[in-house]
């Protein structure tokens, strides 16, 4: 009986010891491929649609996931926005850094509803892309569908800077 209880135990240890190597390997990936993304959102107009014990529920930080990908003469740069309408994002270049800036809104059916799941987070947000060659920013074209900003730079000699217009 001790023998089988003694097994029991190392088999426990064993599968604490699995789950817990796979939960550090997700969060080391989540980290790595994700702390760039990772994005701060400031309280702001969200604060009159949210009463009290809600607003102080809902997460303060979010995921602007993007890529940069490089063709031979351009800089893409594609960063998920859902949530957002165009006219919500701005977009900026300075030397070699896209800037996006905007805000996310609360929308809320009723005012007398309960969060029982609270993972978006709302409000005002700033990111900054590092862009990995200078690009002619007077020549950027940015565009807005399905959740996706998409900004198009043309590579350049010189880096230049400028506010891009979102069609």
């Amino acid at each position: 009986m001790l023998d089988s209880l003694k097994q029991a135990g190392m088999n426990i240890g064993r599968e604490i010891n699995r789950a817990w190597e796979s939960l550090s390997e997700g969060w080391r990936e989540l980290l790595s491929r994700s702390s760039n993304a990772l994005t701060h959102f400031s309280r702001g107009k969200e604060e009159a649609a949210v009463t009290g014990s809600d607003l102080a529920r809902f997460p303060r930080w979010g995921l602007l996931a993007g890529e940069v990908e490089e063709t031979a003469k351009d800089i893409l740069v594609r960063v998920e926005l859902p949530g957002l309408e165009k006219e919500d994002c701005h977009v900026s270049i300075e030397g070699n850094m896209l800037y996006m800036s905007g805000e996310k809104r609360i929308e809320r059916e009723t005012s007398d509803s309960t969060y029982h799941v609270m993972e978006r987070a709302y409000g005002s947000f700033q990111r900054a892309i590092p862009l990995p060659r200078n690009v002619d920013a007077d020549q950027a074209e940015a565009s807005y569908r399905n959740g996706v900003l998409t900004v198009r730079v043309p590579k350049s000699a010189v880096a230049s800077g400028t506010t891009v217009r979102i069609s």
